[in-house]
């Protein structure tokens, strides 16, 4: 249980021993911690935490932040608020000291049991693995991403509400004197401690010394669980006389695991604990994955799941798509592939990661240019050298124009070229064979290039989401919402295709404050992988009404037969339920018409104690064309008119919502107290007006399974349709329209990225496959083609067949594997 969750800015000043220095709307509530300006979500009640570090200085976006509408300020520095008349001004001596002593504030109001992890690797894995096991029985808060520095800590506290009930954080330190600060934070009820290893061995005397540190992270846990085979990790905890619960694969511990069987596909594992036996299916072959799922079932066996239990939900865990993945690769080689940053805290897990590989001795590091480190470049590669020297690698190759001068600091087995694509050119005169290979860059140097040549090909066709494409989409259409307007996001229909709680989970962090389906299965399905959000279920029935009930779900009524049913199954339920009433002012679907709101009203009325209307919307038909404004303003006034009668009659408020994606953006004055956002959140602009502002948040991609080369008087596919008029190279790939590539697309209509050339398909589209002419690029069997994406984009692929891009995305079919990525 807990108390309030709310702060006010006048107990804001308290929380952070702050001194205002100029005060303004005391009882605003703070809803969203902010130390950059580019992840602002709404102003109203946001609060900007400027810190002075080392390489940027927050304060020099307070004037860009308030003039963006943010009024509150945590400060450093003496500023001029002579600019910022309206705004709150906290001065402290530390806004990092002051961050975290607001979420640890927040933390105090709850009681629920909170897991914290630490130790040198895994954390992030464990953390969403567990999140995956437990979010079937409870509503979990957890760290997004990687959030668990100094700053990313608090933030990810902060996220926890009064509907979760289980909350697992993630802690890194990379020095002394860190851990205190997460410590009360966190303030862990049960610990995992994973690995310890090399990374930030600089910051400590010695290994001992970094676990101890990490260690303080449970000084008030009710239990540490850990693997007993790390020795150094046992040796701390036993001299810090932490409450334990152990586990090994080697020696008596609380909980004793034994390989028992192993194939290409899972492993079957002996469990033995003081009262019970049995054995786990864990779907992982390789020791890292099978060290992080024995910490899982560890942690289940404490809170209390049975063997059977625990072996179901392992069974079903998904592998994290992350910065560091180990991947196949040809010649029996490895790649781990962290090819999407490159900074020197980075290039220190990175190394140690590579360190804990064990499948074999020999040792590659492929290196860009390190960016954004601050420091000149020769102290920067003298700094980079040491770590280097310390990974004891067989051969470095390094690629850019600054990082030449690590050949200054390290002479060893070294090979520079000045870009990437010099590289891949030289590519051959490597001999690449039984080694893991460290592929580490920043993302401009397209480093993705070199992981896909390395990596054995896993032929598979899979949608990738860009998550951050999605948040800026998010924030592109918040920006054009006064403060108090709510937000509700369409997940329906899978999440137009891009995926199902991934998506949701993603908003729900990002504070928007409703969700939508279409069927109340949808909406259960979203609480069982802990969405806490209220969710608006579109096409109830009498059927599903135990669903909505039982998850919580809030059912849309648009007809009066519905509202019938619906107060019925209250009043013999004998609860209230909440609803929301669709008026139909022009759209000719769902809703009630101007002539029945009388009946509407009446009804509802009479049977107030059974349910109440939350909302009160309509469907705008046209708004994302002009032609038809004059239509659109109708419906508004229509839509003015029957929500004045509900009002009037009802005696209480509920929630006016009308504009779509395109109304939002082209009706600000139809903003109400809620819009809803669809198809523009997935990069797509129906009106077509700001399109330039939007990132397509969808990459559909499969890969060429075959090539052959026609003559002129050969035919291609089904019914001969595939004619060529020279001697023509043809790709077969490995997509077709049971995945949702549409058969519209066969001759020449559709068209696909190979290797950065447009090629156009050739004959009929097949079931599962279909073909390409790649006649005009070079292209290999296993090289990888762009469905829908940049380019060809969506749009395109919809206006190529007549349609539109909804029915693009959402025709992508369930069987294609969803890839989340975040940079």
């Amino acid at each position: 249980m807990m108390t309030t969750i709310d702060i006010t800015v006048e107990q804001l000043v308290t929380i952070v021993d702050g001194s205002c220095t100029q005060l303004n709307e005391p009882k605003t509530i703070v809803k969203q911690l902010l130390i950059d300006s580019r992840k602002l979500m709404a102003p109203q009640g946001a609060v900007f935490f400027a810190i002075d570090g080392k390489h940027h200085d927050g304060h020099a976006h307070i004037k860009e932040l308030y003039q963006r509408g943010v009024r509150i300020f945590i400060i450093e520095k003496q500023i001029d608020s002579s600019a910022l008349p309206e705004a709150t001004c906290i001065h402290v001596s530390s806004s990092v000291g002051a961050l975290q002593k607001c979420a640890a504030y927040r933390r105090a109001q709850f009681t629920i049991p909170i897991i914290g992890i630490t130790g040198s690797n895994a954390k992030t894995i464990i953390k969403e693995w567990l999140s995956q096991v437990l979010s079937s029985d409870y509503a979990v808060v957890k760290s997004p991403r990687s959030y668990n520095s100094q700053v990313g800590v608090p933030l990810s506290v902060w996220a926890m509400n009064e509907r979760h009930q289980f909350g697992i954080f993630e802690a890194g330190i990379s020095t002394t004197n860190e851990m205190q600060a997460l410590e009360k934070i966190i303030k862990p009820t049960i610990g995992i401690f994973t690995t310890i290893g090399s990374a930030h061995d600089e910051g400590f005397e010695n290994r001992a010394e970094k676990i101890r540190e990490k260690l303080i992270l449970f000084k008030t846990a009710e239990v540490v669980i850990y693997c007993k085979d790390h020795n150094e990790v046992e040796k701390e905890i036993k001299s810090a006389k932490l409450p334990a619960f152990d586990w090994s694969l080697k020696v008596d511990a609380a909980v004793e695991y034994k390989i028992k069987s192993a194939n290409a596909f899972y492993t079957e594992v002996d469990v033995k604990t003081k009262s019970t036996t049995g054995v786990l299916t864990v779907p992982f072959v390789d020791e890292a994955s099978l060290e992080n799922a024995l910490h899982i079932s560890t942690t289940l066996l404490y809170i209390g799941y049975s063997i059977n239990e625990i072996s179901r939900k392992l069974s079903q865990l998904r592998p994290v798509e992350m910065r560091l993945e180990l991947k196949e690769a040809t010649n029996g080689c490895y790649v781990i592939d962290d090819s999407y940053n490159n900074d020197l805290a980075g290039l220190s897990i990175a190394l140690d990661f590579l360190d804990h590989v064990k499948q074999t001795d020999k040792k590659t590091l492929i290196l860009s240019d390190v960016l954004e480190s601050g420091l000149q470049s020769d102290a920067l590669y003298k700094e980079v050298a040491t770590y280097v020297r310390a990974a004891k690698l067989d051969k470095v190759i390094v690629i850019g124009e600054s990082i030449a001068a690590l050949k200054k600091s390290y002479d060893k087995n070294i090979f520079h070229f000045r870009t990437t694509e010099d590289f891949i050119k030289h590519l051959k005169d490597f001999s690449f064979e039984k080694e893991v290979i460290l592929v580490k860059g920043a993302r401009v140097y397209q480093f993705e290039k070199i992981v896909s040549l390395l990596q054995y090909k896993i032929h598979e066709t899979v949608l990738e989401i860009n998550l951050d494409a999605l948040v800026h989409n998010l924030n592109v259409y918040r920006g054009r919402l006064k403060a108090n307007t709510k937000i509700m996001c369409m997940v329906k229909a899978f999440s137009y295709g891009s995926g199902g709680f991934e998506i949701a989970q993603l908003l729900q962090y990002h504070g928007v404050n409703y969700l939508a389906v279409a069927y109340a299965d949808e909406g259960a399905r979203l609480r069982e992988n802990g969405i806490t959000l209220p969710i608006m279920v579109m096409n109830p029935t009498l059927n599903s009404f135990d669903t909505l009930i039982q998850y919580e779900l809030e059912p849309e009524i648009y007809e009066q037969n519905l509202l019938n049913q619906i107060i019925d199954y209250a009043y013999a339920k004998q609860q209230q339920i909440r609803i929301h009433i669709k008026l139909d002012t022009g759209m000719k679907r769902l809703g009630f018409e101007k002539k029945d709101i009388n009946n509407v009203v009446q009804r509802l009325k009479e049977s107030d104690q059974y349910v109440k209307v939350l909302s009160v919307f309509t469907h705008l038909a046209a708004s994302d064309a002009a032609e038809h404004d004059a239509f659109t303003n109708q419906q508004l006034a229509i839509f003015d008119s029957m929500t004045e009668k509900l009002h009037a009659t009802l005696g209480y408020s509920f929630l006016k919502h009308a504009t779509n994606s395109s109304g939002i953006m082209r009706f600000p004055k139809a903003h109400y107290d809620m819009v809803r956002l669809g198809i523009g959140l997935y990069g797509v602009e129906s009106a077509g007006m700001y399109q330039n502002e939007l990132q397509p948040i969808s990459t559909f991609k499969t890969h060429i399974s075959q090539i052959k080369e026609i003559t002129a008087d050969e035919t291609v596919g089904y019914s001969r349709k595939g004619k060529v008029t020279q001697v023509s190279k043809i790709a077969t790939i490995a997509v077709g329209y049971a995945d949702g590539y549409d058969r519209r697309y066969s001759n020449g209509v559709g068209v696909v990225l190979v290797n950065g050339t447009r090629c156009p398909i050739i004959g009929n589209v097949c079931m599962d496959m279909c073909m390409v002419d790649i006649t005009h690029t070079h292209a290999e069997q296993g090289d990888e083609v762009i469905l829908f994406g940049e380019n060809p984009s969506v749009t395109e692929l919809a206006n190529k067949i007549n349609t539109i891009p909804y029915e693009v995305l959402t025709s992508v079919g369930e069987r294609v594997k969803r890839i989340f990525y975040s940079a």
